[in-house]
C-alpha cells in the first residue's frame, strides 16, 4: 500500500501539504522528522512530517519527498500540540510558527545557482548588463543570484537571468543550501599497521635519524595513554599534539607521509559544558522562606502563581530554591527573562549553583550554537535548566516541571513582527499546562491582567513586601522642570538638584544611572527659519539625528540619510536639534563631568552579545561611574553601588496614545527607581517632570500599586479593555493609500455585519506608513467568554472574500491578538 506524509513547510501557508513516500524511505521516517520537499517548480524546502498515512489527496497530484534528514524526530508530539495552539490562538499559520521556532540552521533553504554554459556562442549583441553577468560567470562558472547581485553591484537581476536563460547562455541549477555545519577538529591516531607493539618498536628505531618526528610520536603515545590492548586510549587533537611537542606542521606531515600517524575529523560541540565549580545554595531569609513555602502551597491547588515582590526583595534566590526542588523530582525547568541584557547577570548566579546542568538560549547566540542546544535537548543528556528569552518556549522539553517567567510585566515578552505575534508569558502558561507543569510569574510591578487573575483566584498570589537585608526602598525627589525651565535654571536636560546629587555620588565613589526612554542624539532636527523637519521617505516619521554616525536614521525602517547643510525648503542654514535622546545626554554629561567614566546602554550600543556583557560587567566592577540608558536598564539588573537614579523626563512615558500608558509608565519608573539603593544605604531617585500634579506621579512616589490597580480597573471595565475584554487588532497594509482605504472600510463593514458594536475603526495608527506601505487598523473587542475559534473562522471568511476581489490581490492582512 502506497504511503503518504503530511508536512508543514516554513511558509505562511494555512494548510499542511501531502507528499508521497518512496518505498526506500519508508523505514527511515517517523512523525517529527525533517524531510526535503520540492515546493513550486524549482524550490526546495525543509518540511516537518506531522503524519504518515495511506490516503492520497484528491485535489492535487502528490510529489515524492526528496530526502529524509533525521533518523529520529526533532519535533516532539507535545511541541506540535503547542505549535497548533499558538497558530490557533494568535491567528497565524503553522508555517509561521515553524519558521519562528526552529533555528535557521535546521531549515535548509534552496538557493538558485546560475551555471555558465561554456558552449554558448552569441548570435546577437548582448546588453551591457547581460555581458557583465557572463563575464562574472566565466571567472567563476557557478554562482547564486545573490552573489551575482553583490559582485555586479546591480539590483533586480532576475530579468537579466531570464533573458540569458532564453538565449541558453546559462542554465539554472537548484541546490540545497545547508547553513548548519557541525564544528569539527582534526584528531590524530596511529595507523592500523602500528597498533601492534612490535611494529611500533621497529618504527622507533627507524626514526632514530629523525629526532623531531620521534619526539612527536613519543608525545602522542604519552597524551593518548597508548597501550597494546587498545583500552582507554584518549582522543588527541592535532593542535594539542603540535603544541605539546613544540614541533612544526611539516615535521608532523612527515609522519603522516610515512603512514605512522593518520588524521581524522571529529565532531565537537560548540557548547561549553565544562564542569564548573558549584557552590551551595544561600539560605533564605525568614521573609523569603515564607514566600517559598507559600508558593509551594499555592502549587498544590493552582497551576499558576504570581510572586509580587518589591524590587531587591531577593526573588532570584527564591527561584533558585524552587528550581532545586524541581530538579530533585527529576524534572526540567524553563527560566524566562525578558531581555538578553539580564541573562548575562543571572547566568553567572545560576551557573555557580547548577554548573553544567544549565543551558542558555537566546537570539544573540550564533545560529549553530542554537542548533546544538536544540539537538542536545532531544537526547538523554539534555539540560535540566534552560535560561532564555521568549524564543526558548519553542525548545524541545521531555520532562518539564516548572516554568519561571521573571519580570512577567515586560513588553519584550510580546513578539511584534513577524508572526506568530505571541506573548511568551501566556504561551509559557499554556506550554506548562500541556506538560502538567507549574508556572511562576515574578515581578515587582505585575501586569494588571496577571494581578487581576491573582486577585480573582485564577492564579495563586504570594506577596513579598520587604527588601532583602532590610534595605529601604529609595527616596524619590520630585522636580518640576517646567518651572525651572521658565526661570532658565536648567543645564541642558538636568535640574540643579540632579546635578548636585550626581556630583555628591561621584565624590563618594558611588554610581549613577540616568534614564531616558529614547535613543539617538535628538529625536528630530528643525529649520529655525521655516520649521521644516526631515522625514523618512518610506515611513510617516521624522528622522532621528545620531551624532556619532553624523547621520539621520529612521527608527522604523532603518533607512539612513545624510545630514543637510542647509534647509531644502527655504535655504536657511540654522538647523537646530529638538528634544534629546541617550546620545545627547551622554554628550552633555561628559561636558559637565569630564572626569567621570560614562557608558551608554541602548539599542545602538548593544548590537552584539559581547557588547551587552561588556557594558554590564564594567558597571558591576565599578569601571563606569555613570550609566545612561533606555528601558533596557530598568529590567531587574542588580548593582551594589548605585546611589542615584535620574529619570530625566517622566512625561514622555505618560503622554502616549495607548490604554496601557499609565500602567507602563508606573512599571518603568518603579523598576528604574528599584535600581537605586543597595547594601545598607537608602538610594535616591530624582524624578523630573513637567506635570507634578499628575496622580500617577504621586502613585510612583509612594509606590502605591494598589491605587493604580483600582483606578485602572475602573477605567478599563468602563471602556471595555483587558482584562474584562479581549482585544484583537486587525492590520491592513498596501502600497496605494486609496486601495487600502477601500479595503479597510469594506472589511470593517463586513466584520460589523457579524460582530456589530465589537468592531471599532478603521483608523490610521500613530505611524500610518512604514517601509512604503500604508497602514490601517481595525480594533475588535470581544467578551472574555466568547469563543475564539468562532471569531477566527469569521475573520478568515471575511479575509478570504476580501482577497478574492481583484482590486485587493496584493493587500496584506494580519492580526495581533492581546496586543501590548
Amino acid at each position: 500500500m502506497k504511503k503518504f506524509v503530511d508536512v508543514i513547510v516554513p511558509l505562511p501557508i494555512a494548510s499542511q501539504y501531502t507528499y508521497s513516500l518512496p518505498e526506500s524511505l519508508e523505514e527511515s521516517i517517523q512523525p517529527g522528522c525533517r524531510v526535503i520537499v520540492s515546493f513550486g517548480p524549482k524550490r526546495f524546502h525543509t518540511a516537518i512530517v506531522t503524519k504518515i498515512h495511506e490516503t492520497a489527496p484528491e485535489a492535487y497530484e502528490t510529489k515524492d519527498i526528496s530526502e529524509v534528514l533525521d533518523s529520529r524526530p526533532v519535533l516532539l508530539a507535545r511541541q506540535f500540540s503547542f505549535w497548533k495552539w499558538l497558530a490557533d490562538y494568535y491567528l497565524c499559520t503553522l508555517g509561521d510558527v515553524y519558521k519562528a521556532a526552529l533555528p535557521s540552521g535546521m531549515k535548509l533553504e534552496s538557493e538558485t545557482l546560475v551555471e555558465y554554459n561554456p558552449d554558448f556562442v552569441a548570435s546577437e549583441p548582448l546588453s551591457p548588463r547581460e555581458q557583465r553577468i557572463l563575464d562574472l560567470l566565466s571567472a567563476d562558472p557557478e554562482q547564486c543570484v545573490t552573489q551575482l547581485e553583490k559582485a555586479s553591484g546591480m539590483k533586480n537581476l532576475l530579468p537579466v537571468i531570464k533573458s540569458l536563460l532564453e538565449k541558453e547562455a546559462i542554465c539554472i541549477k537548484e541546490e540545497i543550501k545547508r547553513s548548519y555545519k557541525p564544528r569539527t577538529e582534526v584528531r590524530v591516531r596511529l595507523t592500523e599497521a602500528l597498533q601492534n607493539e612490535h611494529h611500533l618498536h621497529i618504527q622507533f628505531d627507524l626514526l632514530a635519524r629523525a629526532p623531531k618526528q620521534q619526539a612527536i610520536l613519543m608525545k602522542y603515545l604519552e597524551l593518548s595513554g597508548w597501550n597494546a590492548q587498545g583500552k582507554d586510549i584518549r582522543e588527541v587533537s592535532k593542535k594539542q599534539l603540535l603544541e605539546a611537542s613544540g614541533q612544526s606542521q611539516s615535521v608532523f606531515k612527515g609522519l603522516v607521509d610515512k603512514q605512522i600517524l593518520e588524521t581524522y575529523l571529529y565532531e565537537i560541540g560548540r557548547l561549553t559544558d565544562k564542569e564548573t565549580e558549584t557552590v551551595p545554595i544561600h539560605t533564605l531569609s525568614s521573609a523569603q522562606q515564607r514566600a517559598f513555602y507559600d508558593i509551594l502551597t499555592c502549587f498544590q491547588t493552582k497551576n499558576v502563581c504570581l510572586l509580587h515582590g518589591v524590587t531587591a526583595s531577593g526573588k532570584t534566590e527564591i527561584y533558585i530554591h524552587l528550581i532545586e526542588e524541581v530538579l530533585k523530582a527529576g524534572k526540567q525547568v524553563l527560566y524566562l527573562l525578558p531581555e538578553i541584557a539580564l541573562t548575562t547577570q543571572i547566568t553567572e548566579r545560576l551557573r555557580r549553583v547548577f554548573g553544567a546542568r544549565l543551558g542558555v538560549y537566546h537570539s544573540k547566540f550564533p545560529d549553530a550554537e542554537r542548533v546544538e542546544i536544540w539537538q542536545k535537548q532531544l537526547t538523554e543528556q539534555d539540560y535540566d535548566v534552560i535560561l532564555g528569552v521568549r524564543s526558548s518556549v519553542f525548545l524541545p522539553f521531555r520532562r518539564l516541571g516548572l516554568v519561571i517567567v521573571d519580570e512577567e510585566h515586560e513588553t519584550s515578552y510580546k513578539q511584534q513582527d513577524p508572526a506568530p505575534r505571541y506573548h511568551a508569558r501566556n504561551a509559557a502558561i499554556m506550554l506548562a499546562s500541556m506538560y502538567g507543569a507549574k508556572t511562576l510569574l515574578g515581578t515587582a510591578t505585575p501586569s494588571l491582567e496577571s494581578y487581576f487573575h491573582a486577585r480573582n483566584g485564577k492564579y495563586g498570589l504570594v506577596e513579598l513586601t520587604e527588601r532583602h537585608q532590610q534595605i529601604q526602598l529609595p527616596h524619590i525627589e520630585l522636580v518640576d522642570i517646567k518651572e525651572l525651565a521658565r526661570k532658565k535654571r536648567m543645564t541642558a536636560q538636568f535640574s540643579p538638584l540632579l546635578l548636585q546629587k550626581i556630583r555628591e555620588a561621584l565624590e563618594q565613589k558611588e554610581q549613577v544611572i540616568l534614564f531616558q526612554n529614547r535613543r539617538g542624539f535628538a529625536p528630530m532636527i528643525e529649520c529655525r527659519t521655516c520649521g521644516w523637519v526631515p522625514r523618512c521617505k518610506n515611513c510617516d516619521v521624522s528622522l532621528t539625528y545620531h551624532k556619532v554616525l553624523h547621520q539621520l536614521t529612521c527608527h522604523y525602517c532603518g533607512y539612513t540619510y545624510a545630514v543637510p547643510t542647509a534647509c531644502p525648503a527655504c535655504g536657511g542654514v540654522e538647523l537646530v536639534n529638538r528634544g534629546f535622546g541617550t546620545e545627547k545626554i551622554e554628550d552633555d554629561i561628559k561636558q559637565i563631568f569630564p572626569e567621570a567614566r560614562v557608558a551608554r546602554m541602548d539599542l545602538d550600543t548593544t548590537r552584539t552579545r559581547t557588547a551587552y556583557e561588556r557594558i554590564i560587567s564594567d558597571f558591576e566592577e565599578g569601571k563606569t561611574d555613570i550609566l545612561i540608558g533606555t528601558q533596557m536598564i530598568s529590567k531587574g539588573l542588580d548593582f551594589d553601588r548605585v546611589s542615584v537614579v535620574g529619570i530625566l523626563n517622566a512625561d514622555s512615558m505618560m503622554n502616549y496614545p495607548d490604554f496601557r500608558s499609565y500602567e507602563r509608565a508606573f512599571q518603568l519608573m518603579a523598576q528604574v527607581a528599584g535600581r537605586a539603593g543597595r547594601k545598607n544605604k537608602q538610594g535616591l531617585v530624582v524624578l523630573q517632570t513637567k506635570s507634578p500634579e499628575n496622580p500617577l506621579i504621586h502613585q510612583i512616589m509612594t509606590n502605591d500599586y494598589a491605587r493604580l490597580y483600582q483606578e485602572q480597573m475602573e477605567e478599563r471595565s468602563l471602556f471595555k479593555y483587558p482584562p474584562f475584554y479581549r482585544l484583537i487588532y486587525v492590520y491592513l497594509k498596501h502600497r496605494k493609500e486609496d486601495i487600502l482605504t477601500q479595503a479597510a472600510d469594506l472589511m470593517a463593514a463586513r466584520l460589523r455585519q457579524g460582530m456589530g458594536e465589537r468592531i471599532l475603526g478603521p483608523d490610521k495608527p500613530p505611524v500610518a506608513r512604514i517601509q512604503s506601505l500604508f497602514i490601517r487598523k481595525i480594533v475588535i473587542k470581544i467578551e472574555q467568554e466568547a469563543s475564539l475559534s468562532k471569531v477566527r473562522c469569521y475573520l478568515n471568511q471575511v479575509q478570504r472574500s476580501l482577497i478574492e476581489d481583484e482590486r485587493f490581490r496584493s493587500l496584506m492582512v494580519y492580526y495581533d491578538v492581546d496586543p501590548t
